[in-house]
C-alpha cells in the first residue's frame, strides 16, 4: 500500500505518533493558571495530555515537571497562593498506544496576585491558607449548622472568634439538612476613618458543590454590591477541609472585587453574605483590604 494510501486511512499517523498541541495560551487568574490549546483528539485517539511545568525557562521534561494529565484540551493549575507565581509551560500528547508526541513550544505564564497580598488587612476572619480548619464546624459537623447558626454567622472583627462565630460552611436552599432555605453570613468591621484609596473584599472558599454552587449576593450598609455566580467544586468540602494535602478533590476559588466607596462609612461597617439559590460554600478566609 502506498504511503499516500496510508495516510488518507490514517494508518499513518500512529507510527509518526500523534501531532503536537498547537495554540497553547494561558489565561491570568488569582491562586491558579488556566491553560487550553488546540489538538485532534481522534488523530490517533489521545488517551491524554500531559502537562508540564516549572519557574525556570529551558527546563527539562520529566516526572519531577509533570504538573498533571488531562484528556481535555485545557487544564488548571491551581493552588498556587496569592503571590504572583511565574511559570513555564509544555504539553504532551499520549495517544491510546501510549506513543508520545514531541513537546508543545514553550509558554510563559503567570497568576495574578490577590488583593490579600497587595492590599492592607483591614479586617479579616480566618487564615488564607487554603483550609477551613480554623473555622467552626470544621471540617465536617455540617449537620449541627441548623442548632449552631439558626440565623446565620454573626461576626465582629476584633472581639468575635472564628471558631465560634464563623461557620465553616454557608447553606443554601438546596440544602435540606440546613432546613432548604435562604442563608445569611454576617462580617462586621469597624473603621476609623474610609480609606482614600480603593478598598477591596476578598472571599476565598475551600470548596463548593460540584453541580449547584449557587451565587451569593453581596451588600455592605444595606447598600447591594453584586451577586456574584460561584464556580462549581468538588462536593468534598462539606466533608474535609484541607485543600493543600497531596491528591486532595477539593477545588478552591476565589471572590476579590471592589467595595463601593459610598457605602462604607467610620465606626461599625456590616457586610452581609446572603445565598438565596443553590447549594453550599465552604470558606477558606475572608477580608477587606485598603488598596
Amino acid at each position: 500500500m502506498s504511503v499516500t494510501r496510508r495516510t488518507a486511512l490514517g494508518l499513518g499517523t500512529a507510527a509518526r505518533g500523534p501531532r503536537p498541541v498547537t495554540g497553547l495560551r494561558a489565561t491570568t487568574e488569582i491562586g491558579r493558571i488556566r491553560l487550553s490549546w488546540e489538538g485532534e483528539a481522534y488523530e490517533p485517539l489521545v488517551d491524554h495530555y500531559a502537562v508540564y511545568g516549572a519557574p525556570e525557562r529551558g527546563f527539562a521534561l520529566g516526572p519531577g515537571t509533570l504538573v498533571g494529565k488531562t484528556v481535555y484540551a485545557s487544564f488548571s493549575h491551581d493552588r498556587m497562593g496569592g503571590r504572583r507565581q511565574d511559570r513555564y509551560y509544555r504539553v504532551v500528547v499520549v495517544d491510546a498506544a501510549g506513543n508520545r508526541s514531541r513537546p508543545s513550544a514553550e509558554l510563559a505564564a503567570h497568576s495574578a496576585e490577590s488583593v490579600t497580598v497587595s492590599g492592607r488587612a483591614l479586617a479579616t476572619v480566618g487564615s488564607f491558607d487554603h483550609k477551613s480548619l480554623e473555622f467552626a464546624l470544621a471540617p465536617a459537623g455540617y449537620a449541627q449548622y441548623r442548632t449552631r447558626f439558626p440565623k446565620g454567622a454573626d461576626y465582629t472583627h476584633g472581639t468575635s472568634t472564628p471558631g465560634t462565630d464563623w461557620s465553616y460552611i454557608q447553606p443554601g436552599p438546596a440544602d435540606s439538612w440546613a432546613g432548604g432555605r435562604a442563608s445569611r453570613a454576617t462580617f462586621r468591621f469597624p473603621l476609623e476613618a474610609v480609606p482614600a484609596g480603593e478598598t477591596w473584599l476578598a472571599i476565598w472558599l475551600v470548596d463548593t458543590h460540584a453541580s449547584n454552587p449557587g451565587t451569593i449576593q453581596l451588600a455592605l450598609n444595606g447598600t447591594a454590591v453584586r451577586e456574584v455566580k460561584l464556580e462549581n467544586g468538588a462536593t468534598r468540602g462539606s466533608l474535609e477541609g484541607d485543600a493543600t494535602l497531596p491528591g486532595t478533590p477539593l477545588k478552591p476559588s476565589y471572590v476579590e472585587l471592589p467595595l463601593p466607596a459610598g457605602a462604607l462609612k467610620a465606626g461599625e461597617n456590616v457586610l452581609t453574605i446572603d445565598k438565596r439559590a443553590g447549594s453550599w460554600h465552604v470558606y477558606d478566609a475572608l477580608g477587606v483590604f485598603a488598596r
